[in-house]
């Protein structure tokens, strides 16, 4: 039997299950993004700080779409903290400080988030549920790429600046970061 949208009833509670368990995932993710947020210190302090709550606020947003999309397959989205905790792979990272360490925790739950999103998209290719396949193949293009960038600035961090690409694109955010701190030095004298 077929839901609303034309998919297979039991394919759609499966797919909500997986839809569920991404959702706590991402909750958790969302979470954690904010903690480094508050608490990073360090050189690296205003261009993390900018990039986590970049990074929060993408999360925010993928936790609304995977709970509207748990909806649309007619199933429920979790909705508590204590399931979140319950459901969740991810763990807490309390107490972070150092800029290096949160790009590395960053780095491995988005690991971690893509094989989810992977094991979706070809469960929802199975069921034929486009809105879905449509969903984790962006947010797989995103992580993809944000993986990417993230793992070649902890190169650049470590001092191995034959990433190029990575060093140009780093040194225009940096180079906006140093503009605001010329414009509070600037203030303060």
């Amino acid at each position: 039997m077929k839901n609303l949208i034309g998919i297979d009833q039991e394919k759609a509670k499966e797919l909500s299950v997986k839809l569920n368990n991404l959702l706590a995932n991402y909750q958790m993710f969302y979470q954690n993004l904010r903690g480094l947020h508050w608490n990073i210190k360090g050189r690296e302090f205003f261009e993390l700080h900018l990039k986590f709550e970049e990074l929060y606020n993408d999360a925010v947003i993928k936790v609304d779409e995977i709970a509207e999309r748990i909806l649309t397959l007619e199933g429920e989205p979790l909705h508590t903290f204590s399931d979140y905790l319950k459901v969740s792979e991810l763990k807490e990272a309390k107490g972070i400080t150092n800029g290096t360490e949160g790009v590395e925790i960053v780095v491995k739950n988005f690991s971690l988030l893509i094989l989810k999103e992977r094991e979706i998209l070809s469960l929802a290719g199975d069921a034929e549920d486009e809105g879905t396949v449509s969903l984790m193949s962006d947010y797989i293009s995103e992580t993809e790429k944000t993986l990417w960038m993230l793992n070649s600035y902890l190169r650049y961090l470590a001092g191995d600046a034959e990433d190029e690409g990575t060093v140009s694109l780093m040194s225009d955010y940096i180079s906006e970061t140093e503009k605001t701190l010329w414009m509070l030095n600037s203030y303060l004298r």
